[in-house]
Protein backbone atom coordinates (compact mmCIF):
# COMPACT_ATOMS: atom_id res chain seq x y z
CA UNK A 1 0.00 0.00 0.00
CA UNK A 2 1.26 3.07 -1.21
CA UNK A 3 -0.32 6.90 0.25
CA UNK A 4 1.24 10.70 -0.61
CA UNK A 5 0.22 13.09 1.54
CA UNK A 6 1.17 16.56 3.14
CA UNK A 7 -0.02 18.18 6.16
CA UNK A 8 -3.09 20.73 6.50
CA UNK A 9 -1.89 22.97 9.64
CA UNK A 10 -5.56 23.33 11.12
CA UNK A 11 -5.59 19.48 11.35
CA UNK A 12 -2.11 18.94 13.23
CA UNK A 13 -2.72 21.23 15.42
CA UNK A 14 -5.78 19.37 16.60
CA UNK A 15 -3.43 15.91 15.99
CA UNK A 16 -1.25 17.88 18.59
CA UNK A 17 -4.22 18.46 21.03
CA UNK A 18 -5.21 15.24 20.72
CA UNK A 19 -1.30 14.01 21.38
CA UNK A 20 -1.17 16.45 24.53
CA UNK A 21 -4.14 15.52 26.13
CA UNK A 22 -3.90 12.10 25.93
CA UNK A 23 -0.98 11.93 28.16
CA UNK A 24 -1.47 11.17 31.83
CA UNK A 25 0.46 13.34 33.56
CA UNK A 26 -1.59 16.37 31.93
CA UNK A 27 -4.89 14.55 32.46
CA UNK A 28 -4.43 14.09 36.00
CA UNK A 29 -2.53 18.42 35.75
CA UNK A 30 -6.12 19.52 34.10
CA UNK A 31 -8.43 17.64 36.64
CA UNK A 32 -7.11 18.92 39.29
CA UNK A 33 -6.61 22.66 38.24
CA UNK A 34 -10.45 22.31 37.25
CA UNK A 35 -10.68 21.01 40.89
CA UNK A 36 -9.12 23.33 42.60
CA UNK A 37 -10.92 26.16 39.77
CA UNK A 38 -14.55 25.08 41.14
CA UNK A 39 -13.26 25.35 44.84
CA UNK A 40 -11.79 28.66 44.21
CA UNK A 41 -15.53 29.26 42.95
CA UNK A 42 -17.27 27.95 45.71
CA UNK A 43 -15.55 29.21 48.45
CA UNK A 44 -15.62 32.95 46.40
CA UNK A 45 -19.21 32.19 46.36
CA UNK A 46 -19.18 31.25 50.08
CA UNK A 47 -17.29 34.27 51.30
CA UNK A 48 -14.44 32.34 52.21
CA UNK A 49 -11.83 34.40 49.72
CA UNK A 50 -11.77 37.11 48.57
CA UNK A 51 -12.55 38.37 44.80
CA UNK A 52 -8.39 39.14 44.30
CA UNK A 53 -7.76 35.32 45.17
CA UNK A 54 -10.75 34.36 42.79
CA UNK A 55 -9.69 36.48 40.08
CA UNK A 56 -6.11 35.16 40.45
CA UNK A 57 -7.02 31.97 40.64
CA UNK A 58 -9.47 32.10 37.63
CA UNK A 59 -6.26 33.68 35.55
CA UNK A 60 -4.15 30.78 36.49
CA UNK A 61 -6.85 28.63 34.96
CA UNK A 62 -7.18 30.51 31.71
CA UNK A 63 -3.48 30.94 31.07
CA UNK A 64 -3.01 27.08 31.76
CA UNK A 65 -5.98 26.05 29.45
CA UNK A 66 -4.56 28.49 26.71
CA UNK A 67 -1.24 27.18 26.78
CA UNK A 68 -2.20 23.55 26.62
CA UNK A 69 -4.86 24.30 24.13
CA UNK A 70 -3.61 26.93 21.84
CA UNK A 71 0.54 27.79 22.46
CA UNK A 72 1.78 24.48 22.85
CA UNK A 73 0.39 23.05 19.80
CA UNK A 74 1.29 26.11 17.92
CA UNK A 75 4.68 26.16 19.13
CA UNK A 76 5.30 22.61 18.66
CA UNK A 77 4.07 22.65 14.66
CA UNK A 78 6.46 25.99 14.40
CA UNK A 79 9.12 24.12 15.36
CA UNK A 80 9.12 21.00 13.54
CA UNK A 81 9.93 21.42 10.34
CA UNK A 82 8.19 17.95 9.68
CA UNK A 83 4.99 19.16 8.99
CA UNK A 84 6.03 22.01 6.14
CA UNK A 85 7.25 18.88 3.68
CA UNK A 86 5.35 16.03 1.31
CA UNK A 87 5.69 12.45 2.22
CA UNK A 88 5.19 9.08 0.55
CA UNK A 89 4.56 6.00 2.63
CA UNK A 90 5.02 2.66 1.81
CA UNK A 91 2.96 -0.25 3.82
CA UNK A 92 4.11 -3.79 3.50
CA UNK A 93 3.78 -6.66 5.10
CA UNK A 94 7.59 -6.42 7.42
CA UNK A 95 7.99 -2.91 7.25
CA UNK A 96 6.86 0.30 6.55
CA UNK A 97 8.85 3.41 4.93
CA UNK A 98 9.14 7.16 4.88
CA UNK A 99 10.02 8.80 1.88
CA UNK A 100 10.74 12.42 1.37
CA UNK A 101 12.90 14.87 -1.30
CA UNK A 102 16.01 14.28 0.58
CA UNK A 103 15.77 10.68 1.69
CA UNK A 104 13.96 7.60 2.99
CA UNK A 105 13.94 5.63 6.01
CA UNK A 106 12.43 2.13 6.59
CA UNK A 107 11.10 0.45 10.06
CA UNK A 108 9.57 -2.50 10.98
CA UNK A 109 6.32 -2.40 12.38
CA UNK A 110 8.18 -3.99 15.78
CA UNK A 111 9.64 -0.55 16.35
CA UNK A 112 6.23 0.78 16.85
CA UNK A 113 5.01 0.68 20.46
CA UNK A 114 1.23 1.52 19.45
CA UNK A 115 -1.01 3.35 17.43
CA UNK A 116 -4.04 5.89 17.64
CA UNK A 117 -6.45 6.79 15.45
CA UNK A 118 -7.65 10.05 16.09
CA UNK A 119 -10.77 12.02 13.04
CA UNK A 120 -7.90 13.20 10.84
CA UNK A 121 -4.99 11.10 11.75
CA UNK A 122 -3.56 7.59 12.42
CA UNK A 123 -0.90 8.71 15.24
CA UNK A 124 2.34 6.04 15.34
CA UNK A 125 4.01 6.02 18.37
CA UNK A 126 7.75 4.90 18.75
CA UNK A 127 7.87 5.97 22.19
CA UNK A 128 5.80 7.94 24.59
CA UNK A 129 7.10 11.44 22.33
CA UNK A 130 8.02 10.29 19.16
CA UNK A 131 5.44 9.44 16.80
CA UNK A 132 4.29 9.66 13.37
CA UNK A 133 1.44 11.17 12.00
CA UNK A 134 -0.63 9.78 9.02
CA UNK A 135 -3.10 11.51 7.52
CA UNK A 136 -6.52 10.06 7.12
CA UNK A 137 -7.48 11.50 3.59
CA UNK A 138 -3.95 10.64 2.11
CA UNK A 139 -6.21 7.46 1.50
CA UNK A 140 -8.04 6.78 -1.56
CA UNK A 141 -10.60 5.50 -0.39
CA UNK A 142 -12.84 4.13 2.58
CA UNK A 143 -11.62 0.36 1.80
CA UNK A 144 -7.74 1.06 1.89
CA UNK A 145 -8.44 2.76 5.09
CA UNK A 146 -9.96 -0.26 6.57
CA UNK A 147 -7.18 -2.02 5.51
CA UNK A 148 -4.17 0.53 6.98
CA UNK A 149 -6.48 -0.16 10.67
CA UNK A 150 -6.60 -3.68 10.03
CA UNK A 151 -2.97 -3.43 8.58
CA UNK A 152 -2.27 -1.85 12.02
CA UNK A 153 -4.28 -4.20 13.99
CA UNK A 154 -2.11 -6.84 12.80
CA UNK A 155 0.81 -5.86 13.27
CA UNK A 156 1.37 -3.87 16.37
Amino acid sequence: MTISFDYDKKQVIQALRYHFISKTELRIMIILVNAFAILSLVLYALGKITPTAFLTYSFLWIVLMASLWFILPATVYRQAKTFQHAFTMYFNDADFTLEHEQGKRSWPYTALRNYKETPNFFHLYFDTKSFLLVPKNAFEDLAHLQNFRDLLKNKI
